[in-house]
């Protein structure tokens, strides 16, 4: 099968793109490296040190045989080279993680707001058009995001996607079915709420065929194709607008810096490992919906764990410290996440669970790579309001001089 992997040169995208070519697929990288200019811009880098995708491509096929193709195109500004690229290629599948996936980074200025939004709505969009332009048959995965239910408790298991609703009319109560309420938490999380309304109306005005994965957060730097090479490695955010909470643990664990949690600690999570991530990919992959059915929704996690919880099963592990510190985003102090995930289950997702693979995260990568850490970088400091900014703690080491008076 030839897939269109948008975005591939990114954290989910990268072992996707192995997982997939090391099962014979056909893979074509296409992705503009947006997001190593946002290194760049913050000043930071990858844990795990990553070479060009070019490179990264080469050693794929020296390792394996299997080419990889790579391609340079910004889905978000170029839309008459998105559709050429289509009508040219004609994939049979397109897999869609070309999106700005960090919520911290989202909220840091009014630039980055617009730019999440430009870039996030502006790419999916023009996926969509190009596909329905060129009349080819793809089967469309995207990856969002279970922040698009918001993090409130309801007393319920959120559903897959969909909601059952009793409506009142004049003949009396009428079932139905809709979109869960979407209540998203950041501007990041806001545009993929903007998607799931694309996909509707495109899967029922053209018939696209769509799945959208509503993924939990992804810990976890290995896939068994990353670890055929040392250059194959994944890339390993730490820093406080990329790095998820508990690779952020990690590292801390790793440099004997407090384990920093925000609030209370009571925000519940959904998360799930790179390599389930991978294989989910490849599960929906072989379960595509026909044309004129709805957007096929699947809640992409594994498992729950609130943020204090997390940090003292790492703190019991490395013996770090823990620090309760202002909490730069606004949101609920707790909040409960009972969510459903039966149909990955049904297809035959064998889950990895933290507590079996989390040691191994802080001796492998955590430490191996410790020296590559900026310190400077680790505190979350982008504030999702102004009056939120003021007591933001941007030295949770209390390494800063201060006045003897």
């Amino acid at each position: 099968m030839k897939i269109a992997i948008l975005g591939g040169d990114g954290f989910v995208g990268w072992p996707t793109c192995l997982h997939l070519s090391n099962l014979g697929h056909d893979i074509h990288i296409v992705d503009n490296l947006s997001r190593r200019w946002i290194d760049t811009e913050l000043g930071v880098q990858s844990l795990t040190p990553m070479d060009s995708i070019q490179e990264r491509c080469r050693i794929w096929k020296e390792v394996t045989g299997r080419t990889l193709h790579f391609h340079l195109l910004n889905l978000a500004t170029e839309y008459e080279r998105v559709k050429q690229w289509f009508a040219e290629h004609r994939p049979d599948a397109v897999i869609h993680f070309a999106e700005q996936r960090a919520a911290p980074y989202s909220m840091k200025t009014d630039r980055h707001k617009v730019y999440t939004v430009d870039n996030n709505v502006g790419a999916t969009h023009h996926v969509l058009a190009a596909l329905v332009e060129t009349g080819i048959d793809a089967h469309l995965i995207h990856l969002g995001t279970m922040g698009v239910y918001g993090y409130s408790s309801v007393g319920a298991p959120i559903p897959e996607g969909y909601l059952d609703v009793s409506i009142d009319t004049p003949a009396g109560p009428r079932e139905q079915q809709i979109l869960y309420p979407t209540r998203p938490g950041s501007v990041y999380h806001m545009t993929k709420s903007l998607d799931q309304i694309l996909f509707q109306f495109y899967a029922q005005n053209d018939g696209l065929r769509i799945t959208d994965l509503h993924q939990g957060i992804v810990w976890g730097t290995h896939t068994d194709q990353t670890r055929r090479h040392p250059q194959l490695v994944n890339r390993f955010d730490y820093d406080g607008d990329y790095g998820t909470v508990l690779n952020r643990f990690l590292i801390q664990a790793a440099i004997g810096y407090p384990l920093t949690v925000h609030g209370t600690g009571g925000q519940t999570r959904a998360f799930i490992h790179i390599q389930d991530s991978v294989r989910c990919i490849e599960l929906a992959l072989a379960d595509a919906p026909k044309s004129g059915e709805r957007v096929r929704i699947f809640n992409q996690m594994t498992e729950t764990h609130r943020v204090r919880d997390l940090a003292q099963l790492v703190a019991r592990l490395s013996g770090a410290k823990v620090a309760f510190l202002p909490n730069p985003r606004k949101e609920a102090e707790e909040n409960d996440l009972i969510v459903r995930n039966d149909q990955f289950l049904a297809l035959g997702l064998n889950p990895i669970r933290l507590e079996e693979g989390l040691l191994s995260e802080v001796v492998d990568v955590a430490k191996k790579f410790a020296h590559r850490i900026d310190r400077s970088r680790v505190p979350a400091v982008s504030a999702w309001t102004k009056e939120i900014a003021e007591r933001v703690d941007r030295d949770p080491e209390r390494q800063a001089l201060r006045p003897a008076s």
